[in-house]
């Protein structure tokens, strides 16, 4: 039996039984415009629209490939175009499809075009467990167009799936849901009958857990929602209350309100638990961000600051691995964006603490706006320009690199602000080796001792 994605049985038994099937298939959208989200990939014209629509002619629907995390709707996609395609739909998964079942459907597809012209559309789902030679046996039919490909991958298809492939397919990036796209599903399985029909009530607060749980997962945010509705009904509860949701999906409610005074209290609290070197609190800290559903991106601009202006040069591998962390966060995402920012959070927390750095930007902006500022040394000026020299630009200028140590004894500040030392090092982890530094250097220079304002 040829495999397929619903099985007119399982279609069947929905249809005279909606209540045996879970929440999440039974709110699948049917068409393309109940779709939640992803309205980039929607657009009049675009690969997903012209494979429902059958779009043929000289260019016909292309194959392919959808990527993006869990719940975020690829096998959505796929059954919309499954119901509303005139073309044979064929579905294989690659966690127990080989290269013998690919070759079967692909020498099917092959009859069907040419005994009876019907085209067939193979939906592939986690396309990144095939090996390279399983990919490798798709390509023929791709190129060929025996089928048009729908492939579903969670990972970054630039290193799981083979460059042939990717080169015969539109690579379409499926976006996480936003709090709007959830917010808007959830209501809509609370009220449609072949959802829960009105049996039951959400108020905000078990609604806002909710998306808080999901985070960002249709499959998820429907799950916990049929769970709570379940325990609600079965003690005679009109409303899904906030501990009915708790009791069910066995998670508590963060108090957090990520649009209002705790979103900045946890993250001021993070901040200065890392300041003041408490590990444990910053974890602490770290972890209600997370459970609240707070963006991982935000978070790790709190790090990457933090690592310049409280630890600077006394740990100067600290900015690295906060920016480090950003970036991987942003491309990896929840859940496991959460080790990420742990790593660097006991980094931050562990590492020596300076913000001579950060009182030293600060003097020196205070000078600035106060007027200190003055003509740069004529010496310093760009002497590249014809006629510069006979304006005195770059004349005395003394080659630091043609000097012995590097260090040429010449005025580099403004006349205001020559005498200004606004770098106070600390003695700090590394910034110790920073603070002889700059004091073998100001010397070098003429500026230490008594000629050396401190700002």
């Amino acid at each position: 039996m040829e495999p397929d994605l619903f099985t007119a049985a399982a279609e069947d038994r929905q249809e005279k039984d909606p209540s045996s099937s879970p929440l999440a298939v039974r709110m699948r959208p049917r068409t393309l415009d109940e779709v939640v989200g992803q309205q980039h990939l929607l657009k009049p014209g675009s690969p997903l629209r012209r494979l429902v629509g059958g779009g043929g002619g000289p260019a016909g629907a292309s194959s392919v490939i959808l990527w993006g995390p869990p719940g975020t709707g690829k096998t959505t996609l796929a059954y919309v175009v499954s119901k509303a395609t005139n073309k044979r739909f064929v579905e294989l998964s690659a966690i127990t499809a080989g290269v013998k079942e690919v070759r079967a459907v692909i020498e099917s597809a092959r009859r069907a075009t040419g005994g009876f012209g019907k085209e067939t559309v193979l939906f592939l789902d986690e396309i990144h467990r095939f090996s390279k030679a399983q990919q490798d046996s798709l390509l023929p039919a791709v190129e060929n167009r025996w089928v048009t490909l729908i492939a579903a991958t969670t990972e970054n298809p630039y290193f799981s799936i083979i460059s042939p492939l990717l080169s015969r397919s539109l690579l379409l990036t499926l976006e996480p849901l936003t709090d709007d796209d959830l917010r808007s599903l959830l209501r809509r399985a609370l009220t449609e009958e072949r959802g829960l029909g009105g049996a039951v009530t959400l108020p905000e607060d078990a609604e806002a857990h909710l998306l808080r749980i999901a985070g960002g997962d249709a499959r998820r945010a429907l799950t916990a929602l049929e769970a709570a509705a379940g325990a609600a009904i079965a003690t005679h509860e009109a409303e899904i209350t906030l501990e009915t949701v708790e009791a069910t999906v066995d998670r508590a409610a963060v108090k957090y309100d990520r649009d209002g005074d705790q979103h900045y209290d946890v993250a001021s609290a993070l901040i200065k638990s890392i300041r003041g070197s408490d590990v444990d609190a910053a974890l602490h800290y770290l972890a209600r961000m997370i459970e609240a559903g707070e963006d991982p991106r935000f978070i790790a601009r709190r790090l990457m600051i933090s690592a310049s202006e409280d630890i600077g040069l006394a740990d100067p591998t600290a900015l690295p691995t906060a920016v480090a962390a950003a970036q991987a966060v942003a491309m990896i995402g929840f859940p496991e964006a959460a080790l990420t920012l742990s790593h660097a959070t006991i980094a931050l927390a562990l590492a020596p603490k300076s913000n001579a750095a950060t009182l030293a930007i600060s003097a020196a902006q205070d000078d600035v706006r106060r007027g200190l500022a003055g003509p740069v040394p004529a010496h310093l000026r760009d002497g590249h320009y014809k006629g510069a020299a006979k304006l005195g630009h770059a004349q005395g200028y003394v080659y630091p690199h043609d000097v012995q140590g590097g260090i040429a004894a010449q005025q580099y500040a403004p006349d205001a602000v020559r005498d200004r030392q606004y770098y106070t090092p600390t003695r700090y982890g590394a910034e110790a080796r920073y603070a002889d530094v700059v004091e073998r250097v100001r010397e070098r220079l003429g500026r230490a001792g008594e000629g050396g304002e401190q700002a």
